[in-house]
């Protein structure tokens, strides 16, 4: 079976090289000022010539507005908008059309009524990432490494297919898989030693241990 597995906030040739000789399905650069793993789009397009015909490209922004956006689409051309923010389905929606690139809407998960708040964005976007709420005193949005209930996922009925994300490591995501059933995984500071500073070796971990999780099914997205 094939599981789709996303390594989101590459910065360097090393750790990108990584990703993708281990066979990962979708890479993704960050444009979050704020965050440690924010690249300029010049740098991210210069990585992402790496990753055509390998992988898909995401480019991760927050409440980014259009003109922005379109800065963001023109350096990089990515295969999917990874929505990071508060937007509204109906923001989401206006910016799949105005930009012609399929989206991803994270959500912020900690409880059922996450879940069937998720259901709003069936029709806007083409996929959910599901990632714990952040910390109360969070400067960023996300989990920020933490993980929410994954058991809440279990028999869950989601009108869009769906990323699992926040909190996930080596270690633990062979059991992720495993209680939730989700088809593709996504991770960022899981498989870094410290904030932004990705490591080769966790990456090619992770992705090895997803793999080794699943029977063959049908990716999530490619």
């Amino acid at each position: 079976m094939d599981l789709t597995v996303k390594i989101c906030g590459l910065s360097t040739e090393e750790t990108l090289d990584a990703a993708l000789d281990a066979g990962a399905d979708i890479v993704g650069f960050v444009f979050f000022p704020r965050s440690p793993r924010f690249i300029q789009p010049g740098r991210a397009a210069d990585l992402a010539k790496q990753a055509r015909r390998r992988a898909k490209v995401a480019a991760l922004s927050v409440d980014m507005d259009d003109a922005a956006l379109r800065d963001m689409v023109a350096a990089l051309k990515p295969d999917w908008l990874q929505l990071h923010g508060k937007e509204s389905a109906e923001r989401v929606a206006a910016v799949r059309q105005r930009f012609g690139v399929p989206v991803m809407k994270a959500i912020a998960v900690a409880t059922r009524t996450d879940l069937a708040a998720a259901d709003a964005y069936s029709g806007a976007a083409d996929m959910l990432l599901l990632d714990a709420k952040p910390p109360k005193d969070a400067t960023r949005p996300g989990g920020n490494g933490h993980a929410f209930d994954w058991s809440i996922l279990a028999g869950a009925s989601l009108a869009l297919p769906y990323l699992l994300s926040g909190g996930l490591t080596p270690d633990n995501v062979a059991e992720a898989i495993r209680v939730t059933g989700t088809g593709g995984v996504d991770v960022s500071s899981g498989v870094e030693t410290e904030p932004g500073r990705k490591d080769p070796a966790l990456i090619r971990a992770f992705i090895a241990n997803a793999r080794a999780a699943v029977q063959p099914r049908q990716k999530v997205a490619s």
